[in-house]
């Protein structure tokens, strides 16, 4: 299949948004993973998205490690910035991509493997410093690449397709997000676009780490009976606390929810997260509460989704660096290197 190009030509009567793209400006090259993979499910969420916010593809950097789901960046985003790192280093590119040239809207996109075993250490950094960002890992369980091995995410209990019970403990990439300091924490499932869709776009306008955990089924590997993270499983265990919706400064975007306690949270850029709480006893910006709650329906065998925590105050990295306005990559020879008498009355205030 990679042989096989998109036509380039868009029928003319494709709806445009208001700078001017259609939604297959925002598509990539035709997808070489597995027929009914939850992963494109999450690219054709990533392209929804991103239409419906009228972001210019070019203001776009998305980031990959290594595995399947640090292939996807190639099927969504075309016309956007790329780099594909090596395993488990998307966040400290990331990071100094961000620190560079803060203009840009950075979107990483890992698995399960690529940031709860060898890049765990990059993950945690990357929380625990508020680097502003929407982090979205593709969740199946296991490593596709090498087979279907049980990955770091994978359940104590849970069976694989041979039928081999996993002994480990989980790493739980949402608890530990909530843990060191992520200001937008939400897990989600591909198939449901409904609810997938408007969290991935509070999470490209939250202005602070925002980190989206979505199960995602492997079909080849982790789709049967005894798998935690099969389409049936996740079908027949979702808990939803949140239905959301996200509203722009500019027009009110609206999506029929069940129906329960209205919480409005405004994000620093004037969008708006309307939250239909669907358990009344649901605070989205209590985070101690949002673990305790998590945690105890985990233990009940449940996989809680929403929008699980929001800090509508959010600072990030660049905040806390007080670095200049102005990128740092447009910053000429003259401003990066003062002189002799600038670093004399910065050495001087450090006295």
């Amino acid at each position: 299949m990679t042989y096989i190009a998109k036509p380039r030509l868009h029928h003319p009567s494709l709806t445009r948004n208001k700078v001017g793209y259609t939604r297959r400006d925002y598509e990539g090259r035709v997808s070489t993973l597995c027929a009914g993979c939850g992963h494109d499910s999450i690219s054709a969420a990533i392209v929804e998205a991103c239409w419906e916010l009228d972001i210019e593809p070019h203001r776009v950097a998305k980031l990959s490690g290594i595995g399947c789901s640090s292939k996807t960046p190639d099927y969504f985003l075309g016309a956007s910035h790329g780099f594909n790192t090596v395993h488990g280093r998307m966040p400290s590119v990331l990071t100094g991509a961000s620190l560079a040239n803060r203009d840009l809207l950075y979107l990483g996109v890992s698995g399960d493997g690529d940031s709860a075993s060898i890049g765990l250490g990059q993950f945690a950094n990357a929380m625990r410093r508020g680097v502003c960002m929407a982090y979205i890992v593709e969740n199946n369980g296991v490593y596709g690449l090498t087979k279907g091995q049980f990955s770091a995410t994978a359940d104590r209990g849970s069976k694989s397709k041979k039928g081999v019970v996993n002994s480990d403990s989980p790493v739980d990439l949402v608890a530990l997000a909530l843990q060191l300091g992520a200001t937008y924490v939400a897990r989600s499932f591909s198939g449901d676009k409904a609810q997938l869709v408007p969290l991935i776009k509070g999470a490209m306008s939250h202005g602070g780490a925002a980190f989206v955990d979505v199960i995602s089924p492997c079909v080849t590997f982790n789709n049967h009976a005894g798998s935690t993270k099969s389409y049936d499983y996740i079908r027949q265990h979702n808990d939803a606390v949140s239905r959301i919706d996200f509203i722009t400064p500019r027009s009110e975007i609206t999506t029929e929810y069940a129906p329960g306690e209205l919480v409005e949270v405004r994000q620093h850029d004037g969008s708006l997260l309307r939250l239909r709480k669907l358990h009344s006893d649901y605070n989205p910006t209590d985070r101690n509460a949002a673990m305790n709650y998590m945690q105890t329906h985990q233990a009940r065998g449940e996989v809680v989704t929403g929008l699980l925590y929001v800090d509508p105050l959010a600072t990030d990295l660049h905040n806390a660096l007080n670095t200049s306005e102005t990128p740092l990559n447009l910053l000429d020879a003259a401003q990066l290197c003062p002189g002799g008498g600038a670093l004399e009355q910065i050495n001087a205030s450090l006295r």
